[in-house]
């Protein structure tokens, strides 16, 4: 007998918006990192790339959010409030769940952070921006290993998978540049002054002989 889809509502709704988070989540670096490295130039570009950063992460954060509470109504799991919210509380894949939940809160806090980053400082606003990648990461991992649906050699994993190597590449062209902006210009050699001419040496002024007669 086939097993009713109406038993694991829950549970198919939370993979379904875990998926989704992942695709916004990966968009959403992926596209920040076209911008800081500048690799699409074009007129108005720029503009209409930050705006679809600024949705794609949006987007994955409620996307996440429902990930979490969608899972709360599954009667198999029951997580608890305490295994969604905390780190490494739930007793199943506890490691890659809890690996998760921390990508979900550095997530968080790398993309609300953007609408404060007047009153922190712009500086440091993109320096924490930078945890951004860790969160791809953590999210990433926690995809490939605490999701059903992502076993070794199945299309999603490597469809999940193949962004992450462009993904990579431009995270290390931005380092690479923000350390060359980083590096003190060598200072300027002072330019000699120059030495200034000799004076030409006076020679007393005679007046010519006079021949004796």
């Amino acid at each position: 007998m086939a097993p009713n889809p109406a038993d694991h509502t829950w549970w198919l709704a939370s993979r379904a918006s875990g998926v989704v988070a992942m695709i916004l989540i990966t968009a959403s670096v992926f596209i920040g990192l076209t911008l800081s490295t500048r690799v699409l130039k074009g007129p108005g570009l720029s503009r209409w790339l930050a705006a679809a950063h600024e949705q794609a992460a949006l987007g994955g954060l409620v996307a996440i959010a429902l990930h979490g509470v969608t899972l709360l109504g599954d009667p198999f799991l029951n997580p608890g409030v305490k295994g969604i919210a905390v780190p490494f509380a739930i007793d199943f894949k506890t490691l890659w769940v809890g690996l998760g939940i921390i990508g979900g809160y550095l997530t968080a806090l790398t993309g609300l952070t953007f609408y404060a980053r007047k009153r922190i400082g712009v500086a440091r606003w993109r320096k924490l921006h930078r945890l951004t990648i860790v969160a791809y990461g953590l999210s990433l991992v926690h995809t490939i290993q605490a999701g059903t649906d992502f076993q070794a050699g199945s299309w999603a994993r490597l469809a999940i998978l193949a962004p992450a190597f462009p993904i990579m590449v431009l995270f290390g062209e931005r380092m690479l540049a923000g350390r060359a902006k980083s590096k003190p210009a060598p200072a300027a050699k002072p330019t000699p002054t120059p030495k200034p001419a000799p004076r030409p040496h006076h020679q007393p002024h005679r007046e010519p002989a006079l021949d004796a007669g």
